[in-house]
């Protein structure tokens, strides 16, 4: 799954680049934009976890201050919200059990933008938000572990860079690396 996304975007980024579309500002005081993205590199999980949903995110961003920097800079706020489960799993003495376990953040994010070159929308942020885990156990128990649900959920906070290639005023693929749901999130943007 994982090349077909990155052909899809290597396809998606050149057919843009080739229409020659200019965004003259690619994010500006007022404007609002929904990301909607998948996550590859998820933090949650490790050896012996298997993927049931991978990372998902849409996030929402209405810029609130521009003309910073010789007007090459401005300020944004909005949302975000991504889910992702997965399972751990160990079979003994013919018994099967693990668990099966999801997360949801919920928060708040603040971005920097600053336009090096055209179409492209450079970006750096902060999140603050929640982050409700949940684990269930399944299978049969074979003495040493409860099959009760259980979870721990609290604050979760995020630092990111990320970038907007614009094909045209109202449509953009981005990409983001830092801590949040996973390592990397790829998708595309449009400007409401």
């Amino acid at each position: 799954m994982t090349k077909k996304l990155f052909a899809f975007i290597v396809v998606f980024t050149t057919c843009g680049a080739l229409t020659g579309i200019h965004a003259k500002n690619p994010f500006s005081k007022g404007d609002r934009i929904v990301n909607v993205g998948i996550g590859i590199g998820s933090y949650y999980g490790g050896s012996g976890y298997t993927s049931s949903i991978p990372p998902l995110s849409v996030s929402y961003e209405q810029g609130i201050i521009d003309g910073l920097l010789d007007g090459k800079a401005s300020v944004g706020v909005g949302g975000y919200m991504a889910y992702t489960a997965n399972k751990w799993e160990t079979s003994i003495s013919n018994s099967t059990y693990g668990y099966k376990y999801s997360y949801l953040i919920i928060g708040a994010r603040g971005t920097f933008h600053y336009q090096f070159v055209d179409k492209l929308d450079t970006y750096t942020g902060l999140m603050l938000g929640y982050n409700v885990v949940n684990s269930k156990f399944f299978g049969d128990d074979p003495g040493s572990h409860t099959s009760g649900p259980t979870g721990v959920s609290g604050l979760g906070y995020s630092a990111f860079i990320g970038a907007r290639y614009h094909f045209s005023d109202k449509l953009a693929a981005f990409a983001e690396i830092g801590y949040g749901i996973s390592a990397l999130e790829l998708g595309i943007s449009i400007k409401l």
